[in-house]
Parts: structure tokens; sequence; C-alpha cells
């Protein structure tokens, strides 16, 4: 199953964003490519892609991308294989892992969607059903916008957040270009939850693909943490990711095991409470085309972080 950033929706963001974006495609294999530049290099970068459908279709694709990363004289490509792959397939092709940080998630928690509703809700922490189920009574309601203006919502909540956990979001004009592509062909949603008198107490923007709803981003205001409104509004995303015929809603992210002392342990622990099962990427993996340079961008990268 191709993951949405490796969509044509997603693409088109990156295009929006000044980009280069390459499609190549083989027998078994397929890749949509950015090409990204930055302070100190550029590099070829396939957020998890390749999609390799068997075995002896990671060869070919990884080659497929050394070379468009030589056309292009990129300092490195970098991949997030996903499907028919191991780390032994990748190490024979001379990548090496990426340790030092991480694009996107190597573990994530899927729901299945293709069940009855009432088994899907049962699955979620007795905790989270009584929220789902009391929640208009509680005063909240639940609004979906197809106006970019409103990720203005989550994004005032998501500066909280970062200030209190001391994080570095994507800046507000990153999320207004994100939610102008994607709202506009579908791809995007953003849903909020609001007080009786209207005044928004969380927010979500989800990624919609034809099989899969990912939760891409949500933020609360803490002042309402005792009604749960984040709890409501996920709960009634992946019931609505059913009704709207999707096949799962992907959690997006979640911590590598149940070590309480990992940064992600408190958004996991919550994330798990509704139900899904844990799924594992491979990770990202990275090929030298100018080693000076890449090993000068990884020192830098270990020094800034």
């Amino acid at each position: 199953m191709v993951h949405f950033l490796q969509s044509q929706a997603w693409a088109e963001f990156q295009e929006s964003l000044g980009r280069t974006v390459i499609y190549k495609s083989g027998d078994g294999w397929s890749y949509m490519a950015i090409l990204e530049k930055g302070r100190f290099n550029t590099r070829l970068y396939c957020p998890y892609g390749p999609q390799i459908d068997t075995k002896k279709a990671l060869a070919p694709a990884l080659e497929s991308l050394k070379q468009l990363g030589r056309d292009h004289r990129v300092t490195f490509v970098r991949v997030e294989p996903v499907g028919t792959v191991s780390a032994d397939q990748l190490l024979q092709q001379q990548f090496k892992k990426v340790t030092y940080l991480q694009l996107q998630p190597e573990h994530t928690q899927v729901i299945d969607l293709q069940r009855p509703e009432e088994e899907i809700v049962a699955e979620m922490n007795a905790n989270i059903r009584n929220i789902y189920h009391n929640y208009a009574k509680k005063g909240m309601t639940i609004h979906r916008s197809d106006q970019p203006e409103d990720i203005a919502i989550l994004t005032g909540f998501m500066h909280n957040v970062a200030a209190r956990n001391h994080m570095t979001p994507h800046s507000d004009n990153y999320f207004k270009q994100q939610t102008k592509v994607l709202l506009g062909n579908g791809a995007g949603k953003i849903f909020y939850v609001t007080t009786d008198d209207d005044t928004p107490m969380a927010a979500a923007y989800i990624y919609d693909d034809g099989e899969t709803r990912y939760y891409a981003h949500a933020a609360a205001d803490d002042t309402y943490r005792k009604l749960r409104p984040g709890s409501a509004l996920v709960a009634y995303l992946i019931i609505d990711a059913k009704c709207q015929g999707l096949k799962q809603f992907d959690l997006y992210g979640i911590a590598p095991t149940d070590d309480p002392s990992h940064p992600w342990a408190g958004f996991s622990r919550f994330k798990k409470t509704f139900g899904g099962a844990p799924k594992a990427y491979i990770g990202a993996w990275d090929f030298p085309l100018r080693s000076v340079q890449y090993y000068l961008y990884r020192l830098y990268q270990k020094l800034t972080r």
C-alpha cells in the first residue's frame, strides 16, 4: 500500500514549495522523489518510498535513485522503503541507516476500519468510549472545515504546546501553503471542537487518500483538558473515516517501545487508547554521493541537535 507521502497530492504540495518532484517506476517498484536544497547540501529524498512489491525489485529501484542523484549532482540520496525490503538488502546496496535524526516515524498505530463500527468503538479504552458517546451532552461540537484560513485554530494551539514542550513546529506559512494545496485537491481536512459558545477547544489536520486516513497534526487548548476534547475529536475522526469508506486509520507515529522515559511516551499512550495494532517501518537510509559534504552535513546535524 503506497503511503500518502508518495501520493500525487503530496507531490503537488512539494511543487508548490518550489521543489522538483520526479516519478519513476519499474517491475515491482515505484517512487516519487523530491529534490531538496539545503544550506550545505542538496539531497534526493523519497519519503516512505520507494514502494517495493517483490524482493527482486529493491535493487533496481535503488539503482534508479542513485543514478537520478548523480544526474542532479546531489550530496546524498535518502530513502524510507516500504514493502518487501530488509535491512540486509539495504546494507548490500551500501546504504547507511540514519540514526542521528528522524524525519518520518518508524513506528505507528493503525486501526482496521473494515469491521463493524461497534467493534471499532469497543476496541477503544472505556474512558474514550464514554467521551465519544457523551461529548455532545457536555456542550462540545465537532466541525469540519474546508477553509485554509482555519488552520490558524490548530497552529495557535500548536504554538502553546511547542513552548510548553520545547519543540519547534513547522512555520505557520508552511501549514498555510499545505492547507491551500491539500484542501484544494481534497486530500487534507481540518476538524475542530468548540464549546457551546463557539470557542475552539481542540483541532486536528488529517490526510486522506483512497484507503487511509492519517492523523497528521493535532493540538488542544489546555484550559479544557478535563473535558478531553482532543479524545472526542480523534474518536470522531476514526468513525468518520469508517463512514467515508476508508480501510484504515493511521495514528501516525508512536514510540518504538513502552519505555516511559521515551520523549514520545505520553502521546503514544494516548494514541493506543483508541485501539489498533502497531506497525513498523524500516526507517531512513542514506546513500552518500559526495562523501566529504555528506559527513560534514551529518556532523552539523549532530551538533545542532
